[in-house]
This record gives structure tokens, sequence and C-alpha cells, in this order.
């Protein structure tokens, strides 16, 4: 299935993610390389999903729903407000805890649609 590179990366993304957040609220430093890491695999999934709205790279009929544009734009919002995140809690612990939270429900909620769109698609797909 052509969805499944996405629905891969995004949850490499997430697992990744959940390491950094942990390191977080323990106070460690993260490893830039761990960052990075999961800075990619993050932008990665955004663009499969992306082209996902555009069809299949197989030429397969995907059907693409407010779900899949929905996934997309919270991914991207959770991508800018990764970005963003470290200018803008620079200064201050609770700013930068504001701006994670922002993230990571941004993140999570995008992770969502796109599993349930997965879900809906494949069970389409089968009939």
């Amino acid at each position: 299935m052509p969805a499944l590179p996405a629905v891969l990366l995004l949850t490499g993304a997430v697992v990744l993610g959940l390491l950094l957040g942990r390191d977080y609220l323990r106070r460690v430093r993260s490893k830039p390389a761990l960052i990075g890491f999961h800075l990619l695999l993050g932008a990665g999934g955004l663009e499969v999903t992306v082209m996902l709205l555009r069809g299949a790279p197989s030429g397969a009929a995907m059907p693409v729903g407010l779900l899949l544009k929905a996934a997309a734009g919270l991914l991207g919002f959770a991508l800018l407000s990764g970005l963003v995140a470290p200018i803008i809690g620079r200064r201050s612990r609770g700013t930068m805890n504001v701006a994670l939270c922002v993230h990571v429900s941004a993140a999570a909620s995008g992770f969502l649609l796109c599993l349930a769109w997965f879900v809906g698609a494949s069970a389409a797909l089968a009939k």
C-alpha cells in the first residue's frame, strides 16, 4: 500500500519524539543527532502525506478525504511549531513548556488522523 511509508516515517518520528520528551522532562540534554533524526523523519512523513493528497505514486486509486487533509495541515503546523519552539522558549522554561505542548498536541492529532485515514483507506481498498 502506498500510504505505508508515511505511516512508518511518522511512527518513527513519534517514537523519537517520545524519547526526546522524556529527556526534556528529566532535564537531560538531548543529543543533536537524535533531534535531527526526529526532524528528518517528521518532515519525510509530512512530505509523503502531502504527496498522497495528489494521488498514489503507483497510480492506484487512493481515497483522499478530509482526514488526510486535516492530518497534513496539523503535521505541517507541528513541523513549524517544532522549529520555532526552541527560539520562542529560549529565555523561559514556562514559555518552552507551552511551545512544546502546542507542538506535541498538533503532532499527536495529525498522527492520529493519519492513522485513522490509513485504516479507513485500507478497508476501502480491501473491498
